[in-house]
């Protein structure tokens, strides 16, 4: 079965390049560039797994995190937070929130691969 996997950032050309790594290792892929559209996709689209950016305007990622953990129905849904912020709050902040990982921006594609099978693939 296609795992499929909700990639969200505010940066058109890193969702393309996420999009076009992960369709080539047969994901089935769902982007969205902002917080407001990421909780709507997981909702209806129900992916195995979420990429989600932290620096976005409007609805940050940590929101988006707070706001999909306290629903039943995308409360189970693991998520790994991609960004470029390396400050030790903002990680502990993501750990609570129950994110599963955290990868740092920019990143090696195998990194990023290595860590969707970690989580998804049983």
């Amino acid at each position: 079965m296609v795992k499929k996997i909700l990639v969200v950032d505010d940066e058109e050309n890193i969702r393309k390049l996420i999009e076009t790594r992960l369709k080539a290792n047969q994901y089935n892929v769902i982007t969205a560039s902002n917080g407001a559209e990421a909780l709507e996709k997981a909702e209806s689209e129900a992916p195995d797994l979420i990429l989600l950016d932290i620096m976005m305007p409007e609805l940050d990622g940590l929101e988006v995190l707070r706001k999909l953990k306290s629903k039943f129905e995308t409360s189970s849904i693991p998520v790994i937070m991609l960004t470029g912020k390396m400050d030790t709050g903002t990680i502990l902040s993501a750990q609570d929130l129950e994110a599963k990982d955290y990868i740092i921006k920019p990143f090696e594609p195998q990194e990023l691969l290595n860590l969707i099978k970690k989580y998804i693939e049983f």
